[in-house]
């Protein structure tokens, strides 16, 4: 069995305090992208499971993931997991994420409780359960399915190295970009007003706006040559990604994108063209 898992991709980001439990209350957009991870689900030749993901250290969320499945009663016989990456990892694309999910979709009607495992995984991997758009809330857990946007195509621009999202959340803290309650539940209104017939992000570009860009900027200040390239190769709206350092601009259509990425790669040579998955609630 082949399983698709896509990347995601945070559209805003708008960052609230800190919770009881140490993370941030957020809003944020998330649309899963054609971007994603193959992992090849095969039966495993020995006696137990087994989980294959070059270049990332072990164990890592995959195998996780795997392991709460069997801790929650998952009785299929031994599986070996080979993922072959292509989202670029630690880059604010939800890459482990998107993976942990996509091995939790494997036992979807036989183990109970799949959105408590994901949370207790990490808090991106709630809103990865399922390939459709959302608004996201809490601290990932609180996922409100939306209509999917209209068209747009997607560059993305990823950085040889990543940015420890931690690091990152308390720059902004230390930078004073978070906002109260209050804030946040007024950004969640509006992006429920924005998604509700199903617009194009760009239609709605006043929304399109990360907390966290100043704090990846300040870790990683070729961020803004990125964003620069973006604008210069004809990106309507440009932003980082999550936590960074990936940025990405949007287009009109995947068209657009396609050309676009082209002429960044002289410059970019990792440049990536996508676009959302379009079928409503997606497929693995």
């Amino acid at each position: 069995m082949i399983v698709r898992a896509p990347a995601k991709l945070n559209l805003c980001l708008f960052v609230g305090p800190i919770r009881d439990d140490g993370l941030h209350e957020l809003a944020s957009l998330f649309e899963p992208l054609e971007l994603a991870d193959e992992i090849t689900v095969t039966d495993a030749d020995g006696g137990e499971d087994e989980v294959i993901a070059e270049g990332i250290e072990q164990p890592d969320l995959t195998a996780r993931a795997l392991a709460a499945l069997r801790e929650a009663g998952w009785e299929h016989p031994p599986v070996r997991i080979e993922v072959r990456k292509q989202i670029p990892v630690a880059a604010g694309l939800g890459g482990g994420s998107a993976d942990a999910a996509a091995v939790l979709r494997l036992a979807r009607g036989e183990v109970e409780g799949l959105r408590g495992i994901a949370l207790e995984l990490g808090a991106d991997v709630p809103s990865q359960l399922d390939l459709r758009p959302c608004l996201v809330g809490g601290a990932g857990e609180v996922v409100e399915p939306i209509r999917p946007p209209g068209e747009h195509g997607i560059v993305l621009l990823p950085l040889e190295s990543g940015l420890d999202t931690a690091a990152v959340y308390a720059e902004a803290d230390r930078l004073g970009a978070t906002r109260s309650d209050a804030e946040l539940e007024v950004f969640r209104r509006k992006l429920r007003d924005a998604t509700a017939d199903g617009a194009s992000p760009l239609d709605y570009p006043e929304n399109l706006v990360n907390d966290l860009g100043e704090a990846a900027l300040a870790l990683a200040p070729e961020i803004a040559n990125s964003l620069d390239a973006l604008r210069e190769a004809g990106a309507e709206s440009s932003l980082v990604t999550g936590s960074g350092p990936t940025t990405f601009g949007l287009f009109r259509d995947r068209e657009q994108a396609e050309r676009a990425a082209v002429s960044l790669r002289e410059s970019h040579p990792a440049a990536i063209a996508t676009s959302p998955i379009r079928a409503e609630g997606g497929s693995a």
